[in-house]
């Protein structure tokens, strides 16, 4: 796999190959700030499609944008979650009467932003909803655990069915009903030769030369096991589709098929696959199908649809159209209609060029959803920020950034490597933020709200668990400290922080013991409620953090890592042990 690149830092990049792909298609807008790509012409009496992720994975999500399929795609960094501030201004780009079905792939940080852009709209009064999309059987049942199955390029197929049914005016709750079918009608495997590579970031481990990785995920994870030495192409296929059609595997026969069935097939190139091993790769897969299975596909899409920067892979994708169908109550002919419908999405195989007409009523409602919004005057009679606070976040920060070396060490070993740059674009706000002058002179609330924007604008599982802490945190303690009374001291600081918790614990089933930064903040918000006291708590937690080296991960996509994985194991989980750092440092802050 070549580590060499054009662009020497991801910087940048993301913007630069949005307003390409938006100047190229002339019925998508696109805004830069929250780098959402819409679709102008998506009428608001249709039901919005939003979906989207981190980048890298190009054409997904952005390229499926147009009549049919999605209304906008929000794009995070280089395999990290968009935020919530950007998928609430993908939502507000298309506003819609009918509702909006937020349909996202199931990995932790995508879970909880859109999760939380759920929460935040429908508080808003928009009718929205949201439909996980995983159908990686690869893994299994039983290795796959308390996370659930991965979402590969399988969403694609639910993407196109949701959007033509939309563009047909079929109702909300039946276009939601596709996207929660796709799981139990859809299966994905995958296998590479290699792990990609990030630009500006340390080489990843390789794979080696005489070898194969069965069950490869899309961002550097480890796959389910390493084939050595390489079997024959027509084997590694073999292989893949036993795990997907066998029916005697209880751990993976997520999907009955008949011969008798409808059934589509999509391959997906990871990105580092040229054009010819592709299609011979398509064509050895449908050999496979007739000969094994006595399956004969009635739709075949292969391309670059859902990569993984330039991984050297691909992945198998099997639908089964008439078990949809019937799940659906319609015919198969109109399940196959959606998907034959015309798109305009730039990415979509066989697409068609058509006119398009923009909506003057969305562009309205637009620039409605997007006027700001009328700021309550309740954070302005809070308590007054403490003098002590601002030195104490500003000391908690630089021992953040003084920590992303060794956090990006441990997160590059166990996942991609992305959580040291999370922690230290936190960290990096927050200190801009306090440095203006009158910070101090700040209401607590108004403070806390704008570190709270500071931690939402960073993407990744960590900023959406902090943000949705922080948020709920400052929303109880304005609801103690202004509808209850309540002095500012330790003890309505502690009772607010557990009240955030419990909040918390509403978007993540993590808990203790399961090898996440949840190993901190929860002991440390327990003791700080028993105790009362800081430095005890702060104690708490970073022996918390150190424990979690003990721990196997149940959470994320360290839990893909094998059993085998060696001095991987060992390590603390870099998320726990930034957030340790972090409090270490708030600690010596208030000490002075």
């Amino acid at each position: 796999m070549s580590r060499k690149h054009f662009f020497s830092s991801p910087e940048g990049m993301v913007v630069h190959m949005l307003t390409s792909l938006t100047t190229r298609n002339k019925h998508m807008a696109l805004d830069a700030t929250n780098r959402v790509v819409y679709n102008t012409a998506h009428p608001p009496n249709q039901v919005t499609v939003i979906s989207g992720g981190g980048s890298g994975h190009e054409p997904a999500w952005s390229g499926f944008v147009g009549d049919g399929m999605l209304s906008a795609a929000v794009c995070g960094d280089i395999f990290a979650s968009p935020s919530t501030k950007q998928i609430m201004a993908g939502i507000r780009n298309v506003p819609s009467d009918e509702g909006i079905i937020l349909c996202i792939t199931n990995y932790t940080g995508d879970m909880l932003h859109f999760g939380l852009a759920r929460e935040k709209g429908q508080a808003l009064g928009y009718k929205v909803d949201v439909v996980c999309m995983a159908e990686d059987a690869s893994l299994g049942r039983a290795k796959s655990g308390k996370v659930g199955r991965r979402g590969l390029a399988g969403n694609l197929l639910v993407i196109k069915l949701i959007g033509a049914a939309s563009q047909k005016g079929w109702a909300f709750e039946r276009c939601r009903q596709i996207g929660e079918l796709g799981n139990s009608q859809l299966v994905t495997i995958g296998t590479s030769l290699d792990h990609c590579h990030v630009p500006g970031r340390e080489a990843f481990e390789q794979v080696p030369e005489d070898a194969c990785v069965l069950g490869m995920g899309i961002h550097n994870e480890p796959g389910l096991r390493t084939i050595t030495p390489m079997p024959p192409v027509e084997d590694t296929v073999k292989e893949m589709l036993k795990y997907l059609l066998d029916p005697n595997d209880s751990d993976r026969a997520f999907v009955k098929f008949d011969p008798r069935d409808n059934v589509v097939m999509l391959i997906n190139n990871f990105g580092g696959l040229s054009g010819l091993e592709l299609e011979a790769l398509t064509n050895v897969t449908l050999e496979q199908l007739k000969s094994e299975w006595n399956i004969v596909p009635t739709r075949i899409y292969a391309g670059i649809l859902e990569t993984s920067l330039n991984g050297q892979g691909f992945s198998i994708t099997l639908g089964n159209m008439t078990g949809m169908a019937h799940s659906m109550n319609v015919s198969v002919d109109e399940v196959i209609e959606l998907l034959d419908a015309p798109t305009n999405a730039p990415a979509w195989p066989k697409n068609n060029y058509i006119p398009v007409n923009v909506s003057n009523e969305m562009e309205d409602r637009r620039q409605k959803a997007n006027a700001p919004a009328a700021s309550s005057d309740d954070t302005n009679k809070g308590p007054s920020t403490p003098p002590s606070l601002i030195p104490a976040l500003q000391k908690a920060c630089t021992a953040g950034l003084e920590a992303e070396p060794k956090i990006t060490q441990y997160d590059l070993q166990m996942g991609d490597g992305d959580c040291g740059e999370a922690v230290a674009g936190v960290c990096k706000a927050i200190l801009v933020n306090i440095e203006d002058p009158s910070a101090v002179q700040k209401p607590l609330l108004e403070l806390l709200e704008s570190i709270a924007e500071n931690v939402e604008d960073v993407g990744g599982s960590l900023g959406a668990i902090l943000s949705i802490l922080v948020t709920a945190f400052t929303n109880a303690l304005h609801t103690l400290t202004i509808k209850s009374s309540k002095p500012l001291d330790i003890a309505t600081v502690s009772e607010a922080a557990a009240l955030a918790l419990e909040n918390l614990k509403n978007y993540t089933s993590a808990r203790e013991g399961d090898r996440t930064v949840m190993d901190v903040l929860i002991p440390f918000i327990r003791s700080l409620g028993e105790t009362k006291d800081l430095e005890k708590a702060v104690k708490v937690a970073e022996e918390s953090a150190q424990r979690t080296s003990e721990m196997k991960a149940k959470f994320g996509r360290a839990t893909y890592v094998g059993d085998d994985g060696g001095d991987r194991s060992k390590i603390p989980d870099p998320g726990a042990y930034a957030a340790g750092m972090w409090l270490a440092g708030l600690l010596a802050g208030f000490r002075g």
